[in-house]
């Protein structure tokens, strides 16, 4: 029950920030990319390997921490059922190969996984 509740108020809280950075994008008129989930996604990946490295190396492991920040507030933020929403409006309004797409599905795999590999290296490199 604690883990559960760990992981609902980290999901809260990575929910209300990736609502943060939506607001913030449109505010400033960035709609006709999805940027804000692009953004999410790759700093997402970053912060999952800083935390990750963090939790085995420095707390061994705990599951209340792991459950707080990468299940909670880091699944909160990051999302992937609006990348793959994201991608059925693109295929709608520009076809299954267009360079917008294909530009997108590259950009947010690739670059959340060298984020990823980033923030581990970024943990690896502070406790050493």
């Amino acid at each position: 029950m604690k883990l559960l509740l760990l992981a609902s108020v980290g999901g809260a809280i990575g929910a209300g920030a990736r609502f943060l950075v939506n607001q913030a994008f449109a505010t400033r008129g960035l709609i006709g990319f999805p940027w804000a989930t692009l953004t999410v996604n790759v700093v997402g990946g970053f912060l999952m390997g800083a935390v990750m490295v963090l939790v085995l190396d420095r707390f061994d492991g705990s599951p209340e921490i792991r459950t707080f920040l990468a299940t909670g507030i880091l699944g909160g933020l990051t999302t992937f059922s609006a990348f793959t929403y994201e991608l059925s409006q693109m295929i709608a309004a520009d076809g299954i190969a267009s360079p917008r797409l294909l530009a997108y599905i590259a950009l947010s795999v690739l670059l959340s996984l060298a984020a990823l590999y980033a923030g581990m290296a970024f943990s690896r490199a502070l406790i050493s």
